[in-house]
C-alpha cells in the first residue's frame, strides 16, 4: 500500500503524518493517519535533533509515494526538513502556498501569495469536509479567522494574537501584573488580577468570532459551519459554546488540507 508524507511546519510546533494514498481527505474516521507526532519546531535548530528526528522517520515510516509539506515558519526550518529527506531521493515534494490553485476554491485576498499557507490548507479541509458556509479557526500562537462561502470564494479573514500571545504580551509589558494565578475557576469577568487578564484574554477571542458570525450575516451570507483547530482549540470552544455558538473541533485540519491538495497532483 503507497502512502502520502506530510508535514505541517507551524511557529511552534512541527506536525508530521503519514496515509494511505487511496484514502480522501473527507474522511472523518477517527483512525485517519497510519502514523503521526509532533516536536517544538525550534528543534530543527539543533543538529543532535534533526539527525535524532531523521533517524526516527526513516525507520518507522515507510517510503512514501509523494510528501507534501505546508511551512509558515522560517525558510530555514523549511531547508532543514527537505536536508532531512534527501535520502528519499526521487520522491516528488509538493509545498504548499497561499497563492498555489485548489479546484472550485478561490480567493479575494488581493495579494494571494501572501496568505498563509496554512490558512490556505485550512480552507481547503473545511471545502472538503462541507460546501456550507464556513469559518476556519486556527487557535494557535495567533488565532486566525477565514471565511469561506458556499460558492468556494474566500471572502478573507482575521488575524489576532493567540490566548498565550496576548497574555504573555500583557505580563511583559505592563508593571506590575506579573502576580501569581489564584487558580479560580472563570465566571466570565476577572474578580482578581490574574483572572482579569485570562477573562480579558477570551472575550478578546470569542468577540472576535462573534463579530465574523455579525460580519457573514450582513454580507447575506450566515454562517452554518465553524471548524477549530490549535492548540488553544478546546479552551476556545468551551467559551464559545457558553455563547451557544455551535463549534467543532477538527484536529489536524492543516494536515488534511496539504493531503487534499497532494492528491490534485497526483492526478
Amino acid at each position: 500500500m503507497s502512502n502520502l508524507l506530510l508535514f505541517d511546519i507551524g511557529n511552534s510546533r512541527l506536525k508530521w503524518s503519514c496515509v494511505e494514498s487511496d484514502r480522501n481527505p473527507n474522511d472523518r474516521q477517527k483512525k485517519l493517519w497510519s502514523y503521526s507526532g509532533a516536536i517544538d519546531t525550534k528543534l530543527l535548530d539543533s543538529e543532535e535533533h534533526r539527525t535524532e528526528l531523521a533517524h526516527y522517520i526513516k525507520s518507522t515510516i515507510p517510503q512514501p509515494e509523494r510528501i507534501g509539506i505546508c511551512c509558515v515558519a522560517a525558510e530555514s526550518y523549511y531547508e532543514s526538513l527537505q536536508n532531512l529527506l534527501t535520502e528519499w531521493e526521487g520522491i516528488p515534494i509538493d509545498r504548499l502556498l497561499g497563492n498555489s490553485e485548489y479546484p472550485q476554491l478561490r480567493t479575494q485576498y488581493q495579494q494571494a501569495h501572501t496568505l498563509g499557507a496554512d490558512r490556505w490548507a485550512a480552507i481547503i479541509a473545511a471545502r472538503q469536509l462541507a460546501s456550507d458556509n464556513t469559518l476556519i479557526v486556527s487557535a494557535g500562537t495567533a488565532t486566525t479567522i477565514d471565511f469561506l462561502g458556499s460558492n468556494g470564494m474566500h471572502y478573507g479573514g482575521w488575524i489576532l494574537p493567540g490566548i498565550s500571545l496576548m497574555r504573555d504580551s500583557l505580563l511583559a509589558n505592563t508593571a506590575r501584573l506579573d502576580i501569581p494565578n489564584d487558580g479560580r475557576a472563570g465566571s466570565g469577568i476577572g474578580l482578581s488580577t490574574p483572572s482579569a487578564i485570562e477573562e480579558g484574554c477570551l472575550l478578546a477571542q470569542t468577540g472576535a468570532l462573534i463579530r465574523a458570525l455579525e460580519f457573514a450575516k450582513q454580507k447575506n451570507q450566515p454562517i452554518a459551519r465553524i471548524w477549530i483547530d490549535g492548540g488553544h482549540a478546546d479552551t476556545l470552544i468551551e467559551r464559545l459554546h457558553k455563547n451557544k455558538i455551535n463549534t467543532e473541533k477538527i484536529p489536524g485540519l492543516v494536515l488534511r488540507g496539504l493531503w487534499a491538495w497532494v492528491k490534485t497532483r497526483m492526478s
